[in-house]
């Protein structure tokens, strides 16, 4: 990168480097892992008999045996393994089994390890066999051997080497007894004494178990150790006789040497070296075999090799099934516990007297005094109907005097208060009455639903392969019915014995199933107590004690002030428009932006602001332009002070600093607010001109720099990526403690045996101390490459300089503290490669195999332990880490399905035009893999560098623009095939225009200009072209998705990243802003101002040369110029400084932050992969309802009405099928489901496509708790209510059938009156006499009547269908229209007909049953009530003639007024007498 910087533009180069790193480095290298962590998971589940549970690990023989009974029988009977069986005295067995004598052990061995870790090289002439840590040695040997002997004694040899531990322990105790000879000191045998560190492990009992975590189950761990050394040595050996024979090359002529270099390119330090040296013995010829046969190796063993130690690690981290439904319980119930508490910083208001706030009653008509009472006791009686609620439940209807707190009430007012009371408990008692039976018929339909299951009504269908909502639906069917009890003895008859059993062991584990609710709802109804008593204790204290929630205990509760102050710090955008009916949010064009926007509040964002703008000020400080010399950027720091001490006072006024609710100060994040403005507080006042070097004034600007943090606090997003940091920082540290436990253990061995041995004389031709003194010539050359031509008798360019003889540079082991620096440098895989070399030139070759263990420990499980806790930790924090297998897969399609989208694809043109050809044409397979394979001929052109000068590049930029012009005719006859709107729908043809536009533009330039520009943007689109084909191939794109939805998940760590980066940049420029160039520290890498800052911790991350940029950065006098007044003018670096510096810089970001961006993409691939039988939903389901939704959805608009869900999940089919024949009730309830969540509304696409995951899923298995009682809640209530409407529907039914009898009745009743006004026609009809003349229908009526049959006419009257029950109903309403009760007046015919005209509506929706249900569900027709209508009397004295019209149009007579008054006394006994024949008729009159 740097000789980019020097031959292109520096942002070219910069964006080349840091985008290629990111995307290649960062995100795909860790795709890999995810890939083997899944792959590994899936195969686990099929070796599971090769390698056991993890309960095998633990083997029973050893704690139980069979022993004989007195009986003769034989029964288990437990062992204790600590059971004395040797003959030692009891006295010393008891002390043996003590935790005493255990402690005492365990405390000198950590005295050894501090022994051995303080030994140092103190020359060559000191006899170091016989030194004071000789000595101690040996005292510690005899001392353990005494403790192994006195073991052995008590336990009993056989007893004593049962146990693994004493099998270890034996193991050190010979090691260290041969290792004390002095022949064999200082040898390899030193393993064994610093091997005794390990035993400190049972000091910590987390420590233990999490090292047997790890390392417990050793098959896997172990197994892929002895794959890795099987690999290494095949692979040693093939090259060893592919390259041994090659001149000038000698990294191959030995097996040894082979073996050192193909294990250099497993941990790739320095395997490019390897590879280029190779390559140039070998010759041009085979110099590609080669070059591939190194990639592929390098490429098998950094990115599956070692991502399968992350694989193993993961699994051995993670729980049993069996054990993470226990730990989500107890988890809960531990959640719930703490909840209950109030903080420290509020309970510390118990501890003082209460002292409750009194109110003086005053305005009172009395003549004694009142006293204070209570505030809180006052507020009982504001509301008055709750008192009276109360009062109510403790008053019986007959006592006349109340009970309750009040009883200056008057007595006639509580008698009429208890009365309404009552008269609400009668109602209510009758809707639990009405509830009661609802649910004893809800019982009744699932038992009948039970028993036509289980007595085979299906039988008779053609079989036929069940959906999966069918299988789940049948399955929650047989669990509730289980659950209620109605697998009664009447449905079981007939089964078979091993049907029974089943039957009851289903009923079994549906009653476990049950008793698992009820604890799950203890556990949910702990938490709501928790809280409540959470909330008692709070206005217990705010009661109790006057200063509680009183910031700075002055302002009060409710001061205006306080409410001013809230107002403004909780003020919030909030852009989001609720429906006024259904209340849901409606989604507006710009609700990401509003979504932004919203946040964090307006205080926070002018706050960020503030804070980035400070940021911005602190990039152009310098050692050469400092803030205290620079008035402009003095600007910032005080805007950035006043704003702040704005915001912190606003916040303590509204919220309180500490002891209040939502005190400022709550957690980690106030205290560094408060931190962070008082160091740029007492910076500002302070501002000191003269700032010495490792000076308070320094450190105090090094605070400073901590600034940029504040983004952490202010925005949520960002506080979550640090509570993930943090949250798992017990594992992370365990971790740290087992490498450091490593390195201790490597470190103490190195100083054994290397100190002082390292050192050499810098003149080459030295080779003892002794000779190594005066001066020598040393020369120096420009490049390697450049030859002098030197003149007769000219030497080389040179100066003279003393001989020395010193340790290398930039590590030794003379002491525990130097030689732990070293492998910490080692284990980060930087200059191990140099150590090494060293170490083999210098000791011996023998001694390589310490550094090689080393690195291996280190780098296969050292450090993919960190990977693997910060993963773990991850997902714990997720709350991933207890799901079981269902319930991450579960999580895993509700990912899956927010990330889906309806098809953009436009339906085919109806005709089969030439729109329809061409759709036909551009939607087939052959068609879509042509172009595939026309952009991938089109990439290869990249393969040749494309030069202006060069005779070859216009032949390939002729042949990329006749690929462009296909590609222009690709995309016209997609817009001709779908139409320009079809087409703009889809985002992939979006990409696909705006590269192929982009394509036309060049070739019009490239004709036009044809220089180096445009040959550039020709390379250009090619490469935007060449990512088109990700989305044509269905891995491709999961991988694809997988890139991109981690890039979008991982957006706040990586900002986060950015943020730790520019504090350590700022932190640079202030300890390392002057320090000499060095080996590593240039002109292009150094820490001269913030921008080169970012650069170099930019390299550093990706662990190029870091430990080389740190050792530089610790030059110290008289390698440098100090100075005693000022930082900036001295060249001198910081050691301690920089070692804290870069090893905290490295650790944080390189082995916590970086591993965050693995987990992350692990978890967004097990998204998208997934096997057939593992997901819950397949691609091709999804695939299947994006184009069911396609085709109900015809508008594209993304919403469909709640009526048009029933089309929709009628066209499903496969998996997500409903067979209306026998899932009826299913589909009855997914469609009562979406008007119930989304009442009567628009549904989206991902509201259906839940409701159908839902349903399609096993939730007793898949859910976790909270959501799992939600979930069935909401399932029971949708099964109530369809139950309901079902029960509705049949008393319809039944209801019309009784209406078809009453007609039938009404009918026979008609035909007798029409007899009886006929004799008294006749009998009152004289010739003088003027009768009215009957209607047209009446006429009419009586001519049918008189024309049909008497034996069709009675058949027709006696047994009327439900068919013609509209026929009847109309013929009865044209025979007449009375519309009155006994005594009134008939209503005109115009009223008759508008009276009538709702009975012809009913008759009509009486013939079509499911129109009838289809109205009633949408609201649009009331259900018919259970009493007779009002039209059915009129219908039934509808041939009725009344005699006043007749009476009144007689002539004049002297009897009139008698004889009138005998014909209606006579007339209406006649209609009594048919009223009591029928006297359902009388009471719908």
């Amino acid at each position: 990168m740097y000789r980019a910087i020097d031959s292109f533009p520096r942002w070219r180069s910069y964006f080349y480097f840091i985008t290629l790193i990111f995307f290649l480095a960062w995100l795909v290298k860790n795709v890999f892992i995810a890939v083997i962590i899944e792959t590994f998971a899936e195969i686990r589940v099929q070796f599971q008999q090769m390698w056991g549970t993890r309960s095998s690990t633990t083997s029973t023989a050893t704690t139980q045996m069979f022993h004989e009974d007195a009986a003769g029988g034989w029964q288990l009977v437990a062992v204790d393994v600590n059971k004395p069986q040797g003959r030692a005295p009891a006295c010393l067995q008891k002390m043996m089994r003590s935790s005493v004598f255990h402690m005492f052990i365990l405390s000198m061995v950590t005295v050894d390890v501090i022994v051995a870790a303080s030994n140092y090289y103190k020359g060559e002439n000191f006899r170091r066999q016989y030194d004071e840590f000789y000595l101690a040695e040996v005292a510690f040997t005899v001392l353990f051997d005494l403790e192994a002997l006195l073991k052995i004694w008590c336990l009993g040899f056989t007893g004593y080497i049962s146990s693994s531990l004493h099998k270890f322990e034996l193991l050190l105790v010979i090691g260290t007894t041969l290792h004390v000879y002095p022949d064999l000191y200082h040898s390899q045998f030193t393993y064994f004494q610093v091997l005794r560190v390990v035993r400190l492990i049972k000091i910590s009992p987390a420590l233990e178990d999490f090292v047997y975590k790890i390392f417990g189950p050793g098959k896997k761990l172990g197994s892929l150790v002895v794959f890795t050394a099987s690999l290494l040595i095949v692979m040693s050996a093939i090259s060893l006789q592919m390259f041994c024979f090659v001149e000038e090359l000698d990294r191959f002529t030995t097996f040894p040497r082979a073996f050192m270099s193909m294990f250099q390119i497993l941990t790739q330090e320095g395997w490019v070296d390897v590879m280029d040296q190779t390559l140039n013995a070998v010759g041009h010829m085979w110099a590609p075999l080669v070059a591939i046969y190194f990639i592929l190796y390098h490429l098998f063993a950094t990115l599956i090799l070692l991502s399968l130690f992350v694989a193993v690690i993961l699994d051995n981290l993670e729980l049993d099934e069996d054990l993470k439904k226990l730990k989500q319980l107890k988890q809960s119930e531990a959640n719930a516990d703490t909840k209950e508490k109030l903080p420290l910083r509020l309970r510390i208001f118990e501890k003082f007297p209460n002292r409750p706030q009194m109110v003086k009653i005053s305005k009172l008509p009395s003549d004694f005094t009142v006293p204070k009472i209570r505030e809180s006791f006052m507020k009982q009686f504001i509301d008055r109907q709750q008192q009276d609620t109360c009062c109510l439940f403790r008053i019986l209807p007959s006592t006349s005097s109340s009970s309750c707190d009040n009883p200056k009430r008057p007595t006639v007012e509580d008698n009429k208060y208890i009365d309404q009371k009552l008269r609400k408990s009668v109602f209510s008692i009758r809707a639990r009455n009405l509830l009661e039976k609802e649910t004893a018929v809800t019982k009744i339909l699932r038992a009948c639903t039970r028993q036509r299951m289980l007595s085979g009504s299906f039988e008779g269908q053609p079989a036929k392969e069940r959906s999966i909502l069918s299988v789940q639906h049948h399955i929650r069917q047989e669990r509730r019915s289980l659950r209620h009890g109605s697998n009664s003895q009447r449905i079981s008859r007939g089964k078979s014995l091993e049907t029974l059993t089943q039957d009851h062991s289903n009923t079994v584990r549906y009653r476990n199933a049950q008793r698992e609710d009820s604890e799950i709802k203890m556990i949910q109804e702990k938490k709501e107590q928790a809280e409540m008593k959470r909330k008692v204790q709070e206005e217990e204290l705010r009661e109790n004690h006057p200063y509680f929630d009183k910031p700075l205990f002055i302002v009060g509760r409710e001061h205006r002030f306080r409410n001013f102050c809230r107002v403004v710090v909780r003020a919030r955008f909030n852009a989001s428009k609720t429906d006024p009916v259904t209340g849901a949010v409606k989604n507006t064009k710009y609700h990401q932006l509003y979504d932004l926007l919203g946040l964090v509040t307006y205080l926070d964002w002018v706050m960020i602001t503030v804070t980035i703008c400070s940021c911005i000020s602190m990039m152009f400080e310098s050692p050469f332009r400092r803030v205290m010399h620079a008035p402009t950027l003095q600007i910032a720091e005080y805007v950035f002070v006043i704003f702040m001490s704005i915001e912190l006072n606003l916040k303590i006024m509204a919220d309180g600093l500490f002891f209040t609710p939502t005190a400022v100060i709550r957690d980690f994040g106030g205290v560094m607010d408060i931190f962070i403005y008082l160091v740029s507080l007492i910076f500002l006042c302070w501002m000191p001109q003269n700032v010495p070097a490792e000076s308070g004034a320094q450190l105090l600007m090094v605070l400073r720099c901590l600034r940029p943090l504040r983004i952490f606090k202010l925005v949520p997003q960002m506080r979550k990526v640090v509570r993930e940091l943090f949250s798992g920082f017990k594992e992370i540290f365990l971790v740290s403690i087992l490498l450091l436990t490593l390195m201790l253990v490597f470190a103490s061995f190195g100083v054994q045996l290397f100190a002082g041995k390292l050192a050499k004389c810098n003149d080459p031709n030295i080779i003892r101390r002794e000779d190594c003194n005066g001066i020598f010539r040393i020369n120096v050359s420009v490049s390697k490459n450049l030859n002098l031509k030197l003149r007769p008798g000219e030497k080389k360019p040179g100066f003279w300089v003393p001989r020395v003889w010193a340790n290398p540079r930039n590590f030794n082991f003379d002491n525990v503290g130097n030689a732990m620096l070293a492998l910490f440098e080692v284990l980060s895989l930087k200059g191990w490669v140099e150590v090494r070399d060293v170490i083999i030139h210098r000791v011996g070759p023998i001694h390589g195999i310490y550094i090689h263990v080393f690195v291996f420990l280190g780098c296969m499980i050292g450090l993919t332990l960190f990977v693997g806790v910060v993963i773990a930790n991850f997902n714990e924090n997720k709350g991933t880490a207890l799901l079981t297998v269902d319930q991450r897969r579960w999580e895993d399609l509700k990912s899956r399905l927010k990330i889906a989208q309806p098809l953009h694809l436009p339906p085919r043109p109806d005709n089969d035009g030439f729109r329809a050809k061409m759709y036909d044409i551009t939607q087939h397979p052959f068609f879509k893999r042509t172009i595939a394979l026309l952009v991938l001929a089109q990439s290869v052109l990249l393969s040749v560098k494309w030069d202006v000068e060069d005779p070859v590049t216009v032949p390939l930029a002729t042949m990329s623009v006749v690929f462009t012009f296909i590609f222009v005719l690709e995309v016209t006859m997609k817009i001709i095939a779908m139409s320009p709107a079809g087409f703009w729908q889809s985002r992939r043809n979006r990409y696909d225009l705006l590269v192929t536009s982009l394509g036309v533009v060049w070739v019009v330039l490239h004709f036009a200009l044809l220089n180096a520009y445009t040959y550039m943007m020709g390379a250009c689109v090619i490469v935007f072209r060449f990512f088109s084909i990700c989305g044509k191939h269905v891995t491709l794109k999961m991988l694809l998705l997988t890139v991109v939805v981690s890039m979008y998940k991982s957006f706040f760590i990586i900002v986060g990243m950015f943020l730790l980066l520019l504090c350590y940049a700022f932190a640079g420029v202030v300890l390392f802003g002057t320090v000499k160039y060095g080996e590593n520290i240039n002109r292009h890498a150094n820490f001269s101002s913030a921008g080169k800052a970012i650069t170099v911790l930019f390299r550093i991350v990706t662990g190029e040369d870091w430990n080389k940029i740190m050792h530089d950065c610790m030059v110290q006098p008289p390698f440098c110029t100090p100075d005693e007044f000022t930082y900036w003018a001295t060249d001198c670096g910081n050691y301690a400084g920089a070692l804290m510096y870069f090893c905290s810089f490295y650790v944080i970001i390189a082995y916590i932050m970086l591993n965050l961006l693995v987990a992350i993409i692990v978890e967004n691939f097990s998204l998208f992969y997934s096997t057939e039988e593992d997901q819950l939903l397949s691609y091709n389901d999804l695939r299947h309802f994006q184009i069911i939704w396609n085709m109900v959805d015809d508008k594209r608009e993304g919403v469909i009405p709640t009526f048009r869900v029933k089309f929709l999940l009628r066209l499903l089919r496969g998996r997500l099928e409903v067979d209306l024949d026998k899932d009826k009730l299913l589909f009855k309830h997914m469609c009562y489901e979406m008007e119930r969540l989304h009442n009567g509304g628009d549904v989206t696409f991902h509201d259906v496509l839940s409701m159908l995951s839902y349903r399609s899923v096993d939730i007793r298995k898949s859910l976790q708790l909270e959501e799992l009682l939600a979930r069935e809640q909401l399932e029971y209530t949708i099964e109530e209510e369809v139950a309901k409407q079902t029960i509705r529907m049949w008393l319809k039914k039944c209801l019309k059938r009784i209406r078809a009898k009453q007609q039938q009745s009404c009918s026979i009743i008609h035909s007798l009156r029409e007899s009886q006004q006929q004799e008294l026609s006749r009998f009152l009809n004289p010739p003088s006499i003027e009768t009215t003349q009957p209607s047209e229908d009446t006429n009419a009526n009586s001519q049918d009547h008189n024309t049909q049959p008497e034996s069709s006419s009675q058949q027709q009257l006696l047994s009327p269908t439900l068919s013609d029950r509209g026929g009847s109903r109309q013929d009865a309403a044209d025979t007449g229209k009375p519309q009155r009760k006994i005594g009134q007046w008939r209503l005109p015919s115009a009223a008759i007909a508008e009276k009538t005209a709702p009975v012809n509506k009913m008759s009509s929706y009486s013939q079509d049953p499911e129109r009838e249900e289809e109205e009633v569900s949408k609201g649009f027709l009331a259900p018919k009530p259970i009493s007779h209508s009002v039209s059915s009397v009129n219908l039934r004295f509808g041939g009725r003639t009344t005699m006043k019209s007749v009476v009144c149009k007689m002539n004049p007579m002297p009897d009139t007024a008698s004889c009138g008054s005998e014909v209606k006394k006579w007339w209406t006994r006649q209609l009594t007498v048919e009223s009591d024949e029928s006297g359902d008729d009388l009471l719908d009159i």
